[in-house]
Protein backbone atom coordinates (compact mmCIF):
# COMPACT_ATOMS: atom_id res chain seq x y z
CA UNK A 1 0.00 0.00 0.00
CA UNK A 2 1.39 3.34 -0.49
CA UNK A 3 1.41 6.10 1.76
CA UNK A 4 -0.77 8.99 1.10
CA UNK A 5 1.12 12.11 1.10
CA UNK A 6 0.07 15.60 2.49
CA UNK A 7 0.81 19.08 1.31
CA UNK A 8 3.23 20.94 3.81
CA UNK A 9 0.57 23.77 3.77
CA UNK A 10 -2.42 21.47 4.52
CA UNK A 11 -0.37 19.86 7.15
CA UNK A 12 0.86 22.87 8.75
CA UNK A 13 -2.70 24.13 9.30
CA UNK A 14 -3.73 21.62 11.17
CA UNK A 15 -0.88 21.60 13.15
CA UNK A 16 -1.08 25.30 14.25
CA UNK A 17 -4.65 24.28 15.70
CA UNK A 18 -2.71 22.74 18.27
CA UNK A 19 -2.23 24.96 21.15
CA UNK A 20 1.05 23.04 21.74
CA UNK A 21 2.36 23.26 18.49
CA UNK A 22 1.53 26.91 17.81
CA UNK A 23 2.85 28.16 21.18
CA UNK A 24 6.47 27.14 19.86
CA UNK A 25 6.03 27.57 16.97
CA UNK A 26 5.19 31.47 17.77
CA UNK A 27 8.45 31.38 19.91
CA UNK A 28 10.36 30.20 17.06
CA UNK A 29 9.36 33.07 14.57
CA UNK A 30 12.40 34.91 15.37
CA UNK A 31 14.63 32.03 13.99
CA UNK A 32 12.18 31.44 11.02
CA UNK A 33 12.71 35.46 10.45
CA UNK A 34 16.26 35.32 10.08
CA UNK A 35 16.68 32.16 7.98
CA UNK A 36 14.31 33.82 5.23
CA UNK A 37 16.13 37.19 5.69
CA UNK A 38 19.88 35.38 5.23
CA UNK A 39 18.27 32.85 2.18
CA UNK A 40 16.65 36.07 0.51
CA UNK A 41 20.05 37.80 1.11
CA UNK A 42 21.89 35.12 -0.83
CA UNK A 43 19.16 34.99 -3.56
CA UNK A 44 19.00 38.46 -4.37
CA UNK A 45 22.84 38.38 -4.41
CA UNK A 46 23.10 35.43 -7.03
CA UNK A 47 25.10 33.83 -4.96
CA UNK A 48 25.69 29.68 -4.25
CA UNK A 49 26.43 28.58 -0.73
CA UNK A 50 29.55 27.53 -2.33
CA UNK A 51 29.69 31.24 -3.32
CA UNK A 52 28.56 33.29 -0.23
CA UNK A 53 31.50 31.00 1.78
CA UNK A 54 34.44 31.55 -0.43
CA UNK A 55 33.45 35.58 0.01
CA UNK A 56 33.07 34.64 3.78
CA UNK A 57 36.24 32.85 4.17
CA UNK A 58 34.22 29.57 5.37
CA UNK A 59 33.00 26.26 3.79
CA UNK A 60 29.38 26.00 2.19
CA UNK A 61 28.55 23.38 5.08
CA UNK A 62 28.57 26.88 7.51
CA UNK A 63 26.44 28.66 5.08
CA UNK A 64 23.82 25.39 5.15
CA UNK A 65 23.74 25.44 8.63
CA UNK A 66 23.09 29.24 8.97
CA UNK A 67 20.47 28.85 6.64
CA UNK A 68 18.75 25.76 8.12
CA UNK A 69 18.52 27.55 11.50
CA UNK A 70 20.90 24.61 12.89
CA UNK A 71 23.22 27.29 14.58
CA UNK A 72 22.93 30.66 16.36
CA UNK A 73 24.81 33.42 14.67
CA UNK A 74 26.87 36.37 16.22
CA UNK A 75 26.40 39.60 15.08
CA UNK A 76 29.77 39.79 13.59
CA UNK A 77 28.87 36.39 11.94
CA UNK A 78 25.35 38.01 10.41
CA UNK A 79 27.89 41.23 9.50
CA UNK A 80 30.00 39.17 7.46
CA UNK A 81 26.89 37.66 5.86
CA UNK A 82 25.72 40.84 5.01
CA UNK A 83 28.89 42.35 4.10
CA UNK A 84 29.23 39.16 1.66
CA UNK A 85 25.98 39.79 0.17
CA UNK A 86 26.22 43.52 -0.21
CA UNK A 87 23.86 44.32 2.57
CA UNK A 88 23.97 46.09 5.73
CA UNK A 89 23.01 44.75 9.15
CA UNK A 90 20.16 46.13 10.94
CA UNK A 91 19.07 44.60 14.59
CA UNK A 92 16.10 45.75 15.58
CA UNK A 93 14.01 45.45 19.36
CA UNK A 94 10.44 45.66 18.54
CA UNK A 95 7.42 45.33 21.48
CA UNK A 96 5.39 42.11 22.09
CA UNK A 97 2.29 41.76 20.18
CA UNK A 98 -0.32 41.61 23.04
CA UNK A 99 -3.35 39.32 22.26
CA UNK A 100 -6.69 40.89 22.82
CA UNK A 101 -8.66 39.32 25.66
CA UNK A 102 -11.52 38.99 23.71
Amino acid sequence: MKARQIPVKTAAKQWLKNTEFRAEYDAQEAEFALVSALIAARAKAGLTQKELAARMGTTQAVIARLEGGKTRPSTQTLARFAAATGCRLKISLEPLRRRSAA
